[in-house]
Protein backbone atom coordinates (compact mmCIF):
# COMPACT_ATOMS: atom_id res chain seq x y z
CA UNK A 1 0.00 0.00 0.00
CA UNK A 2 1.10 3.59 -0.36
CA UNK A 3 3.17 2.87 -3.44
CA UNK A 4 4.17 6.00 -5.27
CA UNK A 5 5.92 4.57 -8.06
CA UNK A 6 5.87 6.13 -11.62
CA UNK A 7 5.51 9.33 -9.33
CA UNK A 8 7.49 12.67 -9.39
CA UNK A 9 7.53 14.86 -6.27
CA UNK A 10 8.61 18.37 -5.75
CA UNK A 11 9.13 18.54 -1.92
CA UNK A 12 10.67 22.25 -0.71
CA UNK A 13 12.32 22.74 2.17
CA UNK A 14 14.31 19.41 1.83
CA UNK A 15 17.39 19.86 3.45
CA UNK A 16 19.02 19.38 6.80
CA UNK A 17 22.20 19.82 7.89
CA UNK A 18 24.31 16.94 10.13
CA UNK A 19 22.72 13.58 10.57
CA UNK A 20 19.61 14.82 12.49
CA UNK A 21 16.45 14.59 10.27
CA UNK A 22 14.09 17.13 10.17
CA UNK A 23 10.69 17.37 8.42
CA UNK A 24 11.54 17.84 4.33
CA UNK A 25 14.33 15.29 4.45
CA UNK A 26 12.29 12.71 6.09
CA UNK A 27 9.66 13.26 3.82
CA UNK A 28 11.90 13.24 0.67
CA UNK A 29 13.35 9.80 2.15
CA UNK A 30 9.99 8.24 2.08
CA UNK A 31 8.41 9.36 -0.22
CA UNK A 32 11.32 8.04 -2.74
CA UNK A 33 11.60 4.88 -0.13
CA UNK A 34 7.90 4.17 -1.76
CA UNK A 35 9.21 4.79 -5.39
CA UNK A 36 8.52 8.31 -6.03
CA UNK A 37 11.40 10.46 -7.95
CA UNK A 38 12.01 13.40 -6.11
CA UNK A 39 13.13 16.56 -6.84
CA UNK A 40 13.95 18.61 -3.88
CA UNK A 41 14.71 22.67 -3.05
CA UNK A 42 16.35 24.39 -0.12
CA UNK A 43 17.48 27.65 0.90
CA UNK A 44 20.55 26.08 2.07
CA UNK A 45 21.92 24.26 -0.91
CA UNK A 46 24.63 22.56 1.14
CA UNK A 47 21.50 21.00 3.57
CA UNK A 48 19.73 20.04 0.54
CA UNK A 49 22.79 18.09 -1.20
CA UNK A 50 23.34 16.22 1.85
CA UNK A 51 19.55 14.98 2.45
CA UNK A 52 20.39 13.83 -1.39
CA UNK A 53 23.27 12.14 -0.98
CA UNK A 54 21.37 9.95 2.07
CA UNK A 55 18.54 9.37 0.39
CA UNK A 56 20.54 8.48 -2.96
CA UNK A 57 22.62 6.02 -0.82
CA UNK A 58 19.68 4.38 0.64
CA UNK A 59 18.44 4.07 -3.36
CA UNK A 60 16.07 6.81 -3.43
CA UNK A 61 15.66 8.76 -6.62
CA UNK A 62 16.48 12.83 -5.93
CA UNK A 63 17.86 15.69 -7.46
CA UNK A 64 17.62 18.74 -5.60
CA UNK A 65 18.15 22.31 -6.21
CA UNK A 66 18.90 26.06 -4.56
CA UNK A 67 15.93 27.88 -4.32
CA UNK A 68 13.91 30.92 -2.42
CA UNK A 69 10.15 29.74 -3.01
CA UNK A 70 9.48 33.29 -1.14
CA UNK A 71 10.36 34.50 -5.32
CA UNK A 72 8.14 34.21 -7.74
CA UNK A 73 10.85 34.27 -10.28
CA UNK A 74 12.45 31.18 -9.04
CA UNK A 75 9.54 28.83 -7.67
CA UNK A 76 8.76 28.67 -11.66
CA UNK A 77 12.42 28.24 -12.59
CA UNK A 78 12.07 25.18 -10.15
CA UNK A 79 9.57 24.30 -11.29
CA UNK A 80 11.14 23.75 -14.98
CA UNK A 81 14.02 22.48 -13.50
CA UNK A 82 11.90 19.57 -11.93
CA UNK A 83 9.73 19.51 -15.71
CA UNK A 84 13.33 19.46 -17.61
CA UNK A 85 14.43 16.46 -15.21
CA UNK A 86 11.61 14.12 -14.59
CA UNK A 87 8.64 15.43 -17.06
CA UNK A 88 6.08 15.89 -14.50
CA UNK A 89 5.15 17.09 -11.02
CA UNK A 90 2.54 14.36 -9.61
CA UNK A 91 3.27 15.44 -5.60
CA UNK A 92 3.80 18.98 -4.53
CA UNK A 93 5.15 19.06 -0.47
CA UNK A 94 5.08 23.10 0.33
CA UNK A 95 7.26 22.23 3.73
CA UNK A 96 8.86 25.79 3.94
CA UNK A 97 8.47 27.26 7.54
CA UNK A 98 10.25 29.44 9.86
CA UNK A 99 8.93 30.77 13.83
CA UNK A 100 10.07 34.28 15.01
CA UNK A 101 8.89 34.96 18.52
CA UNK A 102 6.74 38.93 18.66
CA UNK A 103 3.42 40.12 19.19
CA UNK A 104 1.79 42.96 17.13
CA UNK A 105 3.62 44.95 19.61
CA UNK A 106 7.21 43.77 19.82
CA UNK A 107 7.39 42.30 16.19
CA UNK A 108 8.37 44.39 13.65
CA UNK A 109 6.91 45.03 10.30
CA UNK A 110 10.06 43.68 8.57
CA UNK A 111 9.66 40.33 10.78
CA UNK A 112 5.52 40.39 9.92
CA UNK A 113 6.26 40.61 6.37
CA UNK A 114 8.74 38.39 6.62
CA UNK A 115 6.42 35.43 8.53
CA UNK A 116 3.70 35.74 5.96
CA UNK A 117 6.52 35.39 2.56
CA UNK A 118 8.15 32.23 4.13
CA UNK A 119 5.21 30.43 5.75
CA UNK A 120 2.23 31.60 3.61
CA UNK A 121 3.08 33.42 0.34
CA UNK A 122 5.83 30.23 -0.40
CA UNK A 123 3.32 27.91 -0.65
CA UNK A 124 1.22 30.14 -2.27
CA UNK A 125 3.54 30.76 -5.42
CA UNK A 126 4.09 26.97 -6.05
CA UNK A 127 0.44 26.08 -5.82
CA UNK A 128 0.04 28.64 -8.37
CA UNK A 129 2.38 27.50 -11.08
CA UNK A 130 2.16 23.42 -10.13
CA UNK A 131 -1.84 23.26 -9.90
CA UNK A 132 -2.35 24.36 -13.62
CA UNK A 133 0.10 21.53 -14.73
CA UNK A 134 -1.34 18.82 -12.65
CA UNK A 135 -4.85 20.09 -13.94
CA UNK A 136 -3.74 19.41 -17.54
CA UNK A 137 -2.67 16.14 -16.30
CA UNK A 138 -5.87 14.83 -14.69
CA UNK A 139 -4.93 15.45 -11.26
CA UNK A 140 -2.09 15.37 -8.43
CA UNK A 141 -1.71 15.70 -4.51
CA UNK A 142 -0.54 18.63 -2.80
CA UNK A 143 0.65 18.81 0.49
CA UNK A 144 0.75 21.83 2.80
CA UNK A 145 2.83 21.86 6.38
CA UNK A 146 1.28 23.89 8.83
CA UNK A 147 1.55 23.64 12.66
CA UNK A 148 -0.91 23.47 15.74
CA UNK A 149 -0.12 26.99 16.22
CA UNK A 150 -2.21 27.96 13.35
CA UNK A 151 -4.97 26.13 15.31
CA UNK A 152 -4.45 27.38 18.76
CA UNK A 153 -1.65 29.42 21.27
CA UNK A 154 1.22 27.05 21.33
CA UNK A 155 2.54 28.15 24.31
CA UNK A 156 4.97 30.94 21.97
CA UNK A 157 4.39 34.08 21.60
CA UNK A 158 4.67 34.01 17.88
CA UNK A 159 1.63 35.85 16.46
CA UNK A 160 3.46 36.06 12.62
CA UNK A 161 3.99 32.71 12.63
CA UNK A 162 0.60 31.12 13.97
CA UNK A 163 -1.20 33.84 11.56
CA UNK A 164 0.66 32.61 8.60
CA UNK A 165 0.02 28.53 9.59
CA UNK A 166 -3.84 29.31 9.81
CA UNK A 167 -4.40 31.06 6.73
CA UNK A 168 -2.28 28.51 4.64
CA UNK A 169 -5.08 25.64 5.92
CA UNK A 170 -7.41 28.27 5.04
CA UNK A 171 -6.12 28.33 1.76
CA UNK A 172 -5.33 24.86 1.45
CA UNK A 173 -9.31 23.44 1.73
CA UNK A 174 -10.41 26.54 0.11
CA UNK A 175 -8.33 25.65 -2.97
CA UNK A 176 -9.07 21.82 -2.86
CA UNK A 177 -12.90 22.77 -3.07
CA UNK A 178 -11.95 24.87 -6.69
CA UNK A 179 -9.93 22.09 -7.70
CA UNK A 180 -11.56 19.13 -6.65
CA UNK A 181 -13.47 18.57 -10.16
CA UNK A 182 -10.14 18.63 -11.21
CA UNK A 183 -8.59 15.82 -9.69
CA UNK A 184 -6.09 17.82 -7.94
CA UNK A 185 -6.45 17.15 -3.89
CA UNK A 186 -5.21 19.44 -1.24
CA UNK A 187 -4.62 18.72 2.20
CA UNK A 188 -2.89 20.41 5.30
CA UNK A 189 -0.51 17.94 7.78
CA UNK A 190 -0.51 19.69 10.78
CA UNK A 191 2.96 19.10 13.51
CA UNK A 192 2.76 19.35 16.90
CA UNK A 193 5.82 19.67 19.11
CA UNK A 194 8.04 17.56 17.33
CA UNK A 195 11.69 16.70 18.11
CA UNK A 196 13.87 17.77 15.27
CA UNK A 197 17.12 19.41 14.87
CA UNK A 198 14.89 22.47 14.46
CA UNK A 199 14.41 22.52 18.25
CA UNK A 200 18.34 23.75 19.44
CA UNK A 201 17.35 27.04 17.28
CA UNK A 202 13.64 27.16 18.71
CA UNK A 203 15.58 27.04 22.51
CA UNK A 204 17.66 29.85 21.50
CA UNK A 205 14.48 31.99 20.41
CA UNK A 206 12.30 31.25 23.05
CA UNK A 207 14.51 29.74 26.23
CA UNK A 208 17.07 31.86 26.41
CA UNK A 209 19.34 28.51 24.76
CA UNK A 210 18.71 26.13 27.29
CA UNK A 211 17.98 23.33 25.34
CA UNK A 212 17.86 20.57 27.87
CA UNK A 213 15.36 22.75 29.72
CA UNK A 214 13.10 23.65 26.53
CA UNK A 215 13.36 19.97 25.67
CA UNK A 216 12.36 18.38 28.67
CA UNK A 217 9.07 21.56 28.61
CA UNK A 218 8.07 20.30 25.30
CA UNK A 219 7.94 16.53 26.17
CA UNK A 220 5.77 17.70 29.46
CA UNK A 221 3.20 19.66 27.12
CA UNK A 222 2.71 16.29 25.03
CA UNK A 223 -0.35 13.94 26.43
CA UNK A 224 1.75 11.36 24.72
CA UNK A 225 4.46 12.14 26.87
CA UNK A 226 6.95 12.85 24.05
CA UNK A 227 7.49 15.24 21.33
CA UNK A 228 6.75 13.52 17.96
CA UNK A 229 9.86 13.00 15.00
CA UNK A 230 10.17 14.04 11.56
CA UNK A 231 8.84 10.59 10.42
CA UNK A 232 5.33 11.03 12.10
CA UNK A 233 5.03 13.62 9.78
CA UNK A 234 6.68 12.44 7.02
CA UNK A 235 4.23 9.47 7.05
CA UNK A 236 0.98 11.22 7.21
CA UNK A 237 2.58 13.16 3.72
CA UNK A 238 2.90 9.89 2.28
CA UNK A 239 -0.38 8.73 2.93
CA UNK A 240 -1.72 11.96 1.14
CA UNK A 241 0.20 11.27 -1.69
CA UNK A 242 -0.39 8.11 -2.57
CA UNK A 243 -3.93 6.92 -4.32
CA UNK A 244 -5.33 4.95 -0.96
CA UNK A 245 -6.06 8.72 0.00
CA UNK A 246 -7.74 9.92 -3.53
CA UNK A 247 -10.78 10.29 -1.94
CA UNK A 248 -9.56 13.00 0.92
CA UNK A 249 -9.23 16.60 -0.15
CA UNK A 250 -9.42 19.58 2.06
CA UNK A 251 -8.83 18.38 4.90
CA UNK A 252 -6.08 18.57 8.36
CA UNK A 253 -4.09 15.69 9.59
CA UNK A 254 -3.14 16.91 12.85
CA UNK A 255 -0.15 14.72 13.79
CA UNK A 256 0.72 16.18 17.38
CA UNK A 257 0.31 13.46 19.93
CA UNK A 258 -2.71 14.63 21.71
CA UNK A 259 -2.30 18.04 22.21
CA UNK A 260 -4.51 20.03 20.44
CA UNK A 261 -7.27 17.54 22.43
CA UNK A 262 -5.70 18.27 25.51
CA UNK A 263 -5.91 22.30 25.18
CA UNK A 264 -9.23 22.52 23.53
Amino acid sequence: MFRLDGKVALVTGCGTLGEGWGNGKATAAVLARQGASIYGCDLNLDAAKQSANVIAEAGGKIAVQQSDVTDGAQVQQLIKACLDTYGRIDILVNNVGRSEPGDPVSMSEEAWHDQIQVNLTSAFLCCKHVIPLMKEAGGGSIINISSIAGLRYAGKPQVGYAAAKAALMQMTATTAVLYAQDGVRLNSVVPGLMFTPLVERLAQKYAKGDYEGFVAHRHKQVPAGRMGDAWDVAHAVAFLASDESRYITGQQIVVDGGITMATR
